[in-house]
């Protein structure tokens, strides 16, 4: 999935270079020692291996680049956003063998090995540093690992996020929207943000549309609200003239 929503970004990437992304983590996942055992053994050797060894990691100023949140470019460049290097963490780890699960902490996303209450955690971003139980995050309550698809989604949410301070790339917003809307668990503002780029961006009758269309959803539980909304696709549709 997350070499799919890359390709919307890269039209070089095709089904073949898709392939070769995919036989690269098969490669590093062969690179790790045979029969570990324990959430902790593992954690040292996968992380010797990508922090260690092949130099993943992330910078503040990957934070600025589209490419940080393209696996294909993050297995190249290695380096990326928190949450792709926990994808590569996870998925290298994932193809030989190891207990892995990942973990959205607030703002920040790491991996964890063995059972979740062990407490075996790394963070990628930092060169696979071991976060123990530091983090107040960490340190209350259970660790629920994080679901396929809310990784996806928080994903195309960090590239939504890198385009919206950059609005001569409102097109890349508007296909993580898209993409985001697709997905079967996703929230119902998302649907009132892409109506509202749809209209900057000079669809005023398609944005229009989805202004009325959301404002139906609203008024179940929001009158007020839902005027608002219709007042913005009656203004929408004033740009036509």
């Amino acid at each position: 999935m997350c070499l799919l929503l890359a390709a919307e970004a890269d039209p070089e990437l095709d089904e073949r270079a898709m392939d070769r992304a995919q036989i690269e983590l098969d490669r590093l996942a062969g690179m790790l020692p045979y029969g570990l055992r324990g959430g902790r053994a593992w954690a040292t050797a996968v992380t010797e291996l990508l922090g260690g060894r092949l130099g993943f990691h992330g910078t503040p100023a990957d934070y600025e680049r589209l490419s940080s949140s393209l696996l294909h470019e993050v297995l190249r460049r290695r380096r990326g956003l928190p949450i792709l290097l926990s994808v590569v963490w996870l998925e290298v780890a994932r193809r030989a063998g190891a207990p892995v699960y990942g973990l959205g902490l607030p703002g920040h996303f790491v991996v964890g090995f063995g059972d979740p209450e062990e407490g075996v955690v790394v963070d990628p971003f930092a060169g696979g540093a071991s976060l123990g139980a530091g983090p107040a995050e960490l340190a209350s309550g259970p660790r629920t690992p994080a679901r396929t698809l809310d990784i996806v989604l928080r994903i195309l949410t960090n590239i939504r996020a890198w385009a919206s301070t950059r609005p001569e790339h409102s097109g890349v917003a508007l296909w993580a929207l898209e993409l985001s809307l697709l997905l079967p668990s996703h929230p119902a503002s998302l649907r009132y943000e892409r109506a509202r780029l749809l209209v900057e961006r000079g669809s005023f009758r398609e944005g229009a549309a989805e202004l009325d269309a959301y404002a139906e959803v609203v008024a179940a539980v929001d009158d007020d609200a839902a005027a608002r909304i219709r007042a913005e696709a009656v203004s929408a549709r004033a740009l036509l003239n």
